[in-house]
């Protein structure tokens, strides 16, 4: 736990996206390709930063599955995301990446991994644990972000 997750794909379990509704033309176009939501250089170069700061065996790659809460999933829900591709599972992010892919920008996600989701390797957890795992990822995120800012 209190891994660094960089984001490669994701899978948009939400009941709603943030393009449902008119479309706002100044912004981009109504149908946004989402084949690299992920912008492989900031990838590529928060790959670099960890590396350079030590933290290789704290970051990770994946792909982020986003469901809708606020609930912890069930040992069923946990089989399902692993056998349709998720490596992790949270409440957020996917909504935001959508809408910045329609406006064009590049995104980098990271996500903090603050329970195992592994079947077999399941046990009881409450908000309480998951705020300490995500603290103590903290000082490395922070630090993982300025150099990849400090690179741009």
């Amino acid at each position: 736990m209190s891994d660094l997750m960089l984001i490669e794909d994701h899978l948009n379990l939400l009941p709603t996206n943030p393009l449902i509704g008119p479309n706002l033309d100044e912004l981009g176009s109504r149908f946004p390709d989402m084949l690299e939501p992920y912008d492989h250089t900031l990838l590529a170069q928060a790959q670099r930063a960890a590396h350079d700061l030590g933290f290789t065996n704290y970051v990770r790659r994946g792909v982020y599955a986003s469901l809708p809460g606020p609930m912890l999933e069930t040992p069923a829900e946990y089989r399902y995301l692993r056998t349709i591709g998720a490596d992790a599972v949270g409440m957020s992010t996917v909504p935001e990446v959508i809408a910045a892919r329609h406006m064009n920008l590049p995104v980098l996600a990271i996500s903090v991994i603050t329970d195992l989701c592994s079947p077999g390797k399941l046990k009881k957890v409450d908000i309480a644990d998951i705020l300490r795992a995500a603290a103590a990822a903290e000082p490395r995120l922070t630090a993982l972000i300025r150099a990849v800012l400090e690179r741009q």
